[in-house]
């Protein structure tokens, strides 16, 4: 894991292996810390990075190859944004439909629920596809009368 930081943002760029999520979480922990972010905010984007990545770890990818994620954590006034870059296969989380959580386990189809808690969580999440890469971008306001 190689990372850049500066006064107001973290970059870090993750091999795809689902051990390099538990050292960007602790990075993403004391960026938070370090932005006097509410313990609540550090939850949620940590939750939901944790989920992103572990799906496009997980299925994004047609190989066994080495590939990089790229992620960057930036304070924008009262707003903290999260983009997650990587060259896995297309996929459009917005496109999914919400899992019925009413539905009993047994009915209940699988998967689905990672990608529904990260739009609960995130007061935007925004896809795109550029350069034949995913780019998702999270956003999370910060002041406590605005945070969800």
């Amino acid at each position: 894991m190689d990372e850049a930081v500066n006064d107001d943002a973290l970059e870090l760029s993750l091999a795809n292996d689902l051990q390099e999520i538990v050292r960007a979480a602790e990075r993403i922990d004391e960026y938070c810390a370090a932005q006097a972010l509410s313990p609540q905010i550090a939850y949620a984007i940590n939750l939901s990075i944790d989920e992103i990545l572990t799906n496009t770890i997980s299925y994004g990818y047609d190989d066994e190859d080495a590939h990089l994620i790229g992620l960057t954590l930036r304070l924008d006034g009262d707003t903290l944004m999260v983009v997650i870059e990587d060259d896995g296969r297309p996929f459009d989380s917005s496109q999914e439909t919400d899992p019925n959580i009413d539905a009993s386990l047994e009915e209940r189809s699988l998967g689905g629920l990672g990608l529904f808690l990260v739009q609960q969580m995130m007061d935007g999440v925004d896809y795109r596809r550029r350069d034949d890469r995913n780019v998702i971008t999270l956003t999370k306001k910060t002041s406590e009368e605005e945070a969800s």
